[in-house]
């Protein structure tokens, strides 16, 4: 196959691109780099031992779009392209709305006029809401979302089932993640968040690294095992997979399906903490901090429609999910700017 990435200079898509390449596939990296380094280019490189397709383009742009489907001849797509931060989508909502629904209106659009009728989506488990039951299932009834950027992936997914609903020939896959963390084990390739890091595994690495002073554990009177909140970690070698599975899946099967990708199994902010110091054999300095307006107690994935569709599971431990994040730290102290 040949596959658009769009958006897929960044964290997830990097790691799919490394993932589409060992499946034998082939993929165009279509990126403006504003969440992204030009130096991801560089180390994909090494990693797949062959060069990177990477058009430097905004995906809202319609007439750049245009430009591409017309060099490419594309059996699929793959939608990363969007803006990520909940806390930020707070700030500014406007923006988040403009690009995270214009990305994939543009995108639908090229689609059609293109003749390509696959495409995989980027979507969230904060679509659903607040519930309070876990483990969670696709066809539990989403409540309303709590910031702006969980309404874009909810409002992108609603988007997509009426393209869908519309062009019954189209296929196409709504994943919905988790909580990813880790890293490729080569250290080559990782997360890499600018200024304060909104999520819990890149905060720990800052921290063991003497970046930070300590991890504030927000909670600790939750109603888990040990007091703090427990969520589905995974880690983005086994959710990049789950897209090339999901690519491969909707080439033979018309229609749309909502798809979680997660482990399927707990683990608490300290569950984290111990298991980052233990395999890493370093120190992590914590105080418990009061807790967030509007977390749960617990948040984690059923992920049995994954394994039924498309035959995949998440096979990383948690051990490995800590060793390979510190491993991309260790190596990459400041990001990709070092």
């Amino acid at each position: 196959m040949k596959i658009l990435l769009s958006g897929g200079a960044g964290f997830i898509g990097s790691h799919t691109y490394v993932e589409l390449t060992k499946a034998g596939h082939e993929a165009v990296i279509v990126d403006n780099l504003y969440n992204a380094s030009e130096k991801v280019l560089e180390r994909l490189q090494v990693i797949t031992g062959k060069p990177v397709p990477f058009i430097k383009a905004d995906v809202a742009d319609r007439s750049a779009m245009r430009a591409v489907f017309s060099e490419h001849k594309f059996d699929a797509v793959i939608h990363f392209a969007g803006y990520k931060a909940v806390g930020e989508s707070v700030q500014k909502p406007i923006e988040y709305y403009r690009n995270n629904l214009d990305t994939t209106l543009t995108l639908c659009e090229c689609m059609r006029e293109a003749g390509v009728k696959c495409i995989v989506f980027s979507s969230s488990a904060t679509v659903y809401g607040p519930l309070e039951t876990s483990p969670l299932e696709e066809s539990m009834a989403p409540e309303d979302c709590t910031n702006p950027y969980a309404w874009t992936k909810s409002m992108n997914e609603r988007i997509l089932l009426d393209a869908v609903h519309a062009m019954p020939d189209w296929s196409c896959a709504l994943l919905r993640y988790f909580n990813p963390i880790g890293a490729h084990e080569s250290g080559l390739i990782g997360e890499d968040p600018v200024g304060i890091p909104n999520n819990l595994m890149p905060f720990i690495t800052q921290v063991a690294s003497g970046k930070r002073e300590k991890l504030s554990v927000f909670g600790n009177d939750y109603n888990t095992p040990d007091g703090t909140g427990v969520r589905d970690y995974i880690h983005v070698v086994d959710l990049a997979r789950g897209h090339v599975a999901a690519c491969e899946y909707l080439l033979t099967h018309p229609g749309a399906e909502i798809i979680n990708l997660g482990t399927g199994i707990g683990y608490s902010v300290l569950d984290i903490v111990n298991t980052f110091m233990r395999v890493n054999n370093i120190d992590v300095p914590y105080v418990i901090a009061p807790r967030r307006s509007g977390d749960m107690d617990s948040y984690y994935a059923d992920p049995s429609k994954a394994k039924a569709l498309l035959g995949w599971q998440a096979e990383k431990t948690l051990d490995d999910m800590c060793r390979d994040s510190w491993r991309w730290q260790s190596n990459n102290p400041n990001g990709y700017r070092d």
